[in-house]
């Protein structure tokens, strides 16, 4: 996670890939980018676990398959987030790890590694939904970035 603007800008100009919470009235706004689309899908799935757990020094008990469909940019960033939210509520799990690969068809094959929510530490207000409002997905001069809402 980077401190700043300046920090963030310096880290995508060297090719990292990253991700932060900003503050947002009553929700949660998240920041990602990374070198491609992928790799900034996975980012936001790290920033919104990052806003409410702390999954550092926890190890995966299950491993997952998403597929996500062919569909627009902003589609697959919110099925994406939605898929999280949706394997918090109802089955108790947290990604602790995550993969992305772009599928032939324009879709994305995602690896979620998985732990128990009560092995974790939490830290925050679990998300509760995905906000179409002020959502962004899309390249800029250093790769991918995305601006997303999360209800809490």
């Amino acid at each position: 996670m980077v401190g700043d603007i300046g920090d963030e800008l310096k880290a995508r100009r060297e090719g990292e890939n990253g991700h932060c919470a900003m503050p947002h009235t009553a929700d949660t706004r998240l920041h990602a980018w990374g070198t491609t689309r992928e790799h900034c899908l996975t980012e936001a799935v790290r920033a919104l676990v990052d806003a409410f757990a702390d999954v550092s020094d926890v190890h995966p008990t299950a491993v997952e398959r998403v597929r996500l469909a062919p569909g627009g940019d902003e589609e697959l960033l919110v099925a994406l987030l939605d898929e999280v939210v949706f394997r918090l509520e109802v089955a108790g799990r947290v990604p602790v790890d995550v993969e992305a690969e772009p599928t032939d068809d324009g879709g994305v094959e995602v690896r979620l590694s998985l732990a128990d929510l009560g092995d974790v530490t939490v830290v925050g207000a679990a998300p509760k939904g995905v906000s179409w409002q002020e959502l962004h997905i899309g390249p800029d001069s250093y790769g991918w970035t995305c601006t997303v809402i999360v209800d809490v």
